[in-house]
């Protein structure tokens, strides 16, 4: 059971990239880039490896966009096998990354170094966008070489995240766009005192309460025909000193909005505004804006991956709005038509990551069906 996908992934696998760092796999990719013809810009930023390939000139450019990252492995001796030693097991590929997304990245390679043999001069230009801040703080990776990308006005046309994509086989999702992300930390001050002198006192959680309680149940928006109603969510709430008299002065609150494209992440913050000056509190808040949501709703790229993918596997594709955050957040305003499109998502980031090693060489063979179909037509 070997192909030169499962081989490239196994060897991607056995370096211990733990976000930011590298461990070597980006030049080793670009050392067969190369081989290929691609022009490579190595886009260091602070601790973060970036580079950008592109082989051709002329437009329509297709681009290939994925990391080389890897979220911390956890407790070692949970894995039935060290995370950085890939092995074969039941016909799944294991290791931390297999599916997120060293899988995606190997098969990017081998899909590219087939197609680029059987059509050496193809239409258009190839790149590939890599990065090793996609599971970090993602301030140093995408969004800088985007950047550098529109300072000099070189504009994606295609581009395909490998970000794991699909739920119960391979292709059967493709998330076209995603939902934007908008979160707060909620300050609201009260006066701290001893809880048996209420008229001394101000509780902040008393006052905070129904104002949470209207924030939790407002109807945000309706969502469209992509992307479900915006949520509103409390992920966390802090107060008091920890004894049982004393009322606290302050309440901090975490929460996030995952975001339609019906709403804007200025108009959310102008609606909990509203409330809660309406509850007379005395309150602040520090935003985080992680991406606006972006959406793929049809186009050429679309097109060709369901098509392919149809080709490929002979069953249709589902498009889907789902899931958290990807670097097609950063991707898609530039005006590039935007798709993710991975392996099963089912294990990423957990214990025991695996991939199937049938799913890599399909995965590859998609990749190179949708360049044949945007082209060489």
């Amino acid at each position: 059971m070997t192909s030169a996908t499962l081989e490239l992934a196994k060897d991607l696998i056995s370096r211990p990239s733990v976000t930011p760092e590298d461990a070597g796999c980006q030049e080793m990719m670009i050392e067969r880039l190369t081989a290929m013809g691609f022009t490579i810009e190595r886009l260091p930023f602070e601790e973060v490896t970036n580079f950008w390939a592109r082989r051709g000139t002329e437009g329509p450019l297709f681009c290939f966009a994925g990391h080389t990252d890897v979220v911390p492995t956890g407790p070692v001796e949970r894995w039935s096998h060290p995370p950085f030693e890939p092995v074969i097991q039941d016909g799944y590929l294991c290791g931390r990354g297999a599916a997120d997304m060293k899988g995606s990245i190997a098969a990017f390679m081998t899909a590219l170094e087939r197609f680029i043999d059987h059509h050496p001069d193809h239409n258009g230009s190839i790149a590939l966008l890599i990065t090793s801040d996609e599971e970090g703080p993602f301030i140093n990776g995408t969004t800088r070489v985007i950047d550098h990308l529109e300072a000099r006005n070189e504009k994606i046309d295609w581009c395909i995240v490998g970000e794991p994509s699909s739920t119960a086989k391979v292709g059967d999702i493709i998330k076209n766009g995603r939902r934007g992300s908008l979160s707060g930390k909620l300050h609201v001050n009260g006066i701290q005192g001893h809880v048996a002198y209420p008229h001394l006192v101000r509780n902040p959680i008393h006052e905070a309460a129904p104002a949470l309680a209207e924030l939790a149940a407002k109807e945000w928006d309706k969502g469209n025909d992509f992307f479900p109603p915006t949520s509103f969510q409390i992920s966390n709430i802090h107060a008091g000193t920890g004894a049982t008299n004393v009322v606290p002065g302050q309440i901090e609150v975490d929460f996030n909005f995952r975001f339609s494209t019906e709403s804007t992440a200025e108009g959310l913050k102008a609606q909990v505004q509203t409330i809660l000056e309406q509850h007379n509190l005395d309150w602040s808040i520090e935003w985080t804006l992680s991406g606006n949501p972006f959406l793929t709703a049809e186009g050429e790229l679309v097109n060709a991956a369901q098509q392919a993918i149809k080709a490929i596997t002979g069953y249709d594709t589902e498009l889907s709005t789902s899931g958290g955050t990807s670097d097609g957040r950063f991707i898609a305003p530039t005006g590039a038509q935007v798709v993710e499109l991975g392996p099963v998502n089912a294990t990423i980031h957990k214990v025991d990551e695996r991939v199937s090693v049938k799913d890599l060489d399909t995965l590859s063979d998609m990749y190179e069906n949708i360049m044949a179909r945007l082209l060489t037509e």
